[in-house]
């Protein structure tokens, strides 16, 4: 069975020039041939992964009616059947809490951003989730200045698109399936993410699979405190699908009487970043029409219920 690559993120922050290069052609490699690769040594502390997973299921634990309160807008709680895949009616079984950058005072309106929403439970669910945020976007800005160069890039081309890009990290909880749910119905229907990257916090649960170059469905199973790195569309479309987009489900398997939490931080960059298609990837033609990121966007949210 194939396997997809694992790296080690040390090998570019403390490698010297050979190995840093080294490590940007094996990310490479590794999304062109699976659009994903496991990440280990990387920069997020294993107890704040730990802390933020304990502050995860405290707050899934919550009332419905007290959850809900925070529901309603691009950041906070969104409930449990509001989301479905693009192209597939039926709801996820899912719900989930989004934080982004909190919006800079005197910048201009950004339909992609809003302040950030905080419960009163658990008291600890801000300064942890603040912090995860931050590195994480610290792990996609270092990854994309890895990338860069194999794209016939400056190594900092990403760095001013993505900074304060329109990020999201989303806290995912997929409940208990109990013997009401939809039978067409599973955790996370086949999709590929909207974004650049998509930084995954290995989940705490079984089911991520990827559908590989060849067509067949491949478990993604790792160590608990990797990283799962995976390529989405706006990485496709700005590399005319040199990086194409990964096709990934969750699958309900054997262990739907367990609850199941995952944490993706969807890398995007600003609102009106070009998509089109890199110079040193245009080929033979663009595959795909012109569109900024916010656009596109706006299209595919439209398109998996979560704008109108």
């Amino acid at each position: 069975m194939h396997k997809v690559p694992e790296l080690s993120l040390r090998q570019f922050t403390h490698g010297d020039s050979a190995a840093r290069a080294a490590f940007a052609q094996a990310l490479s490699a590794g999304l062109r041939a699976y659009g994903f690769v496991v990440l280990v040594d990387h920069n997020v502390p294993v107890a704040l992964l730990d802390e933020a997973y304990a502050c995860a299921a405290e707050l899934f634990a919550l009332p419905d009616a007290e959850k809900r309160r925070y529901a309603g807008g691009l950041r906070g709680y969104t409930p449990f059947g509001a989301e479905h895949a693009k192209d597939n009616p039926t709801p996820d079984l899912k719900e989930f809490w989004q934080i982004g950058h909190e919006p800079e005072s005197g910048a201009p309106p950004n339909p992609f951003s809003a302040p950030n929403v905080w419960p009163a439970r658990p008291s600890t669910f801000k300064p942890v989730f603040e912090q995860l945020f931050a590195d994480l976007n610290e792990t996609g800005c270092l990854l994309l200045q890895a990338l860069a160069p194999t794209l016939d890039l400056a190594p900092d081309y990403f760095e001013p698109l993505v900074r304060r890009g329109d990020s999201v990290l989303r806290v995912l909880h997929y409940p208990p399936i109990g013997a009401d749910a939809d039978p067409k119905a599973v955790r996370s229907a086949p999709h590929e993410d909207i974004n650049l990257l998509t930084i995954l916090v290995a989940a705490r649960g079984a089911g991520l699979e990827l559908l590989d170059r060849d067509g067949a469905w491949l478990p993604i199973v790792t160590q608990a405190n990797a990283l799962i790195i995976d390529s989405g569309d706006m990485m496709a479309r700005l590399t005319n699908n040199v990086i194409p987009a990964t096709t990934h489900r969750v699958v309900n398997g054997s262990e739907t009487h367990l609850s199941r939490y995952s944490m993706p931080f969807f890398m995007h960059p600003t609102a009106e970043t070009s998509l089109a298609a890199l110079p040193s990837c245009i080929g033979d033609g663009a595959l795909y029409p012109p569109i900024t990121a916010g656009e596109f966007l706006t299209e595919r949210l439209q398109q998996i219920g979560l704008k109108a």
